[in-house]
């Protein structure tokens, strides 16, 4: 017994020394407060909107009057969350319309957007927020990079195919929720799809990287227009992202309960999101990063011009948007 308590004292002071290097210990969040009918009228589309951050948002969105659209790949755990969302919403609550959206597949966002493109007038608001974090090295239908392709490629589809939409329903907001790892990334044009090397946390941090460069180069084409594109770091939030990340299973338990002391709730995780969808302060804004609902300083190679073009123009060729 003596044994097992001194072994479980050191896996967990360790686990506990880890957690608190990775993350320094979190700030209280203020939860934000809006009139109930604020975005009453209005259409949101929130990718993955099933689980963590997008299901916390489209929660939030919800009690505020909106129309939800949620597209997500998994349509049985989408119903489930939309369910479990209703029932706490209150009397006023808006609208939940589920949609099948894969973003590992080219064919699947374009049908996406040929039935919004049909089916709604308008979308005020488009929340990129789907998202893998360090998967093991898999490619998507088209031959992507699984992060690349999720992250950054079927995202930057998706918002093309739909721009046309929101321009028409001006004003509107695009969404990018993007993270503080792009720190630890760079672009690597030569090997863009990692064909030579693969490196998962490398590859995360590129695929948050290009989220960044891709809301630079898109507000540049959307200047005149009344439609902003903002991203945002919503700090480390304790959703499922983090899935195939492999702990050993004796720290597990441990895990758990120090990333309730360290890390955000996906409630928390939300309020940027929420606040770049619906405050006032941010209408007019463009091309800027956030987090904790103030703008964000961001590194040089974030916010360099020529390299969000040229990987703006790499990825139209590559989701065949150009020859």
């Amino acid at each position: 017994m003596s044994t097992a308590v001194l072994i479980a004292a050191v896996v967990g002071g360790g686990v506990l020394l880890l957690m608190r290097r990775l993350f320094p210990r979190r700030k209280a969040v203020k939860l934000l407060q809006y009139p109930t009918d604020t975005m009453r009228g209005k259409t949101v589309i929130v990718t993955g909107a099933n689980s963590g951050i997008g299901k916390a948002l489209t929660g939030e969105l919800l009690k505020l009057g909106a129309r939800v659209i949620m597209a997500c790949r998994d349509l049985r755990s989408a119903e489930d969350a939309a369910q479990d969302l209703q029932s706490q919403a209150g009397p006023e609550q808006g609208e939940v319309v589920i949609k099948h959206l894969d973003l590992a597949s080219l064919r699947s966002v374009r049908e996406f957007c040929e039935e919004i493109n049909k089916e709604e007038l308008k979308i005020d608001v488009l929340v990129n927020n789907a998202g893998i974090y360090q998967c093991p090295y898999t490619k998507t239908e088209d031959g992507f990079e699984m992060q690349l392709g999720v992250n950054h490629l079927g995202h930057f589809l998706l918002t093309h195919l739909l721009l046309d939409l929101l321009k028409a329903s001006s004003p509107s907001r695009i969404v990018v929720v993007s993270s503080k790892l792009y720190k630890y990334g760079h672009i690597n044009f030569d090997d863009l799809n990692s064909e030579t090397n693969y490196n998962k946390a490398f590859c995360y941090s590129q695929s948050k990287l290009a989220n960044l460069l891709f809301t630079l180069e898109l507000a540049h084409q959307l200047e005149g227009t009344e439609v902003t594109v903002n991203a945002l770091t919503p700090g480390m939030v304790r959703t499922r992202l983090g899935r195939h990340v492999q702990i050993p299973f004796l720290a597990k338990p441990l895990f758990h309960l120090a990333s309730l002391v360290f890390l955000r709730s996906p409630l928390e995780g939300s309020q940027t999101p929420l606040y770049l969808a619906c405050s006032p302060e941010v209408e007019g804004v463009s091309g800027k990063c956030f987090a904790n609902c103030e703008e964000a300083e961001l590194m040089a190679k974030a916010t360099d011009k020529q390299a969000a073009k040229k990987l703006w123009n790499i990825s139209r060729r590559m989701v065949g948007l150009a020859e």
